[in-house]
């Protein structure tokens, strides 16, 4: 139990700090990697939700045993996100930097796995 609350608040913690100065980048993204964003709803949007789902590591981190079930849609999360960066990597639409970000996730929906197999009752 121990390991999927410090597995959860890191991924939750990692993830405010990603995802929070995305409010703040907005024009900076355009600049540094043009185009310029053009639909700035599913921009503020994805950072909203993305913002939402830390929320859901923290309260998973505060009982995993009971909340274990939602150990499952947190892996879909983390492993979508990580093979949506290596698809767009391997078409040439990212950056070897950003594909470490997907990496990131990666690594975390497999510490999931390993905390959800290890809270089984």
């Amino acid at each position: 139990m121990k390991f999927a609350k410090i597995t959860f608040l890191i991924a939750g913690i990692w993830g405010v700090l990603v995802l929070a100065p995305l409010y703040f980048l907005f024009d900076v993204i355009g600049r540094q990697d043009p185009p310029p964003i053009t639909h700035p709803g599913f921009y503020y949007g994805f950072a909203a939700v993305g913002l939402a789902f830390q929320i859901v590591f923290f309260v998973i981190a505060r009982d995993p045993i009971r909340l274990r079930p939602m150990m499952i849609p947190s892996m879909i999360e983390k492993f979508g996100g990580g093979a949506t960066f290596v698809v767009l990597y391997l078409q040439h639409r990212l950056t070897p930097g950003d594909l470490g970000l997907g990496c990131v996730d990666l690594v975390f929906g497999l510490l999931f796995v390993a905390a959800y197999l290890k809270t089984s009752n």
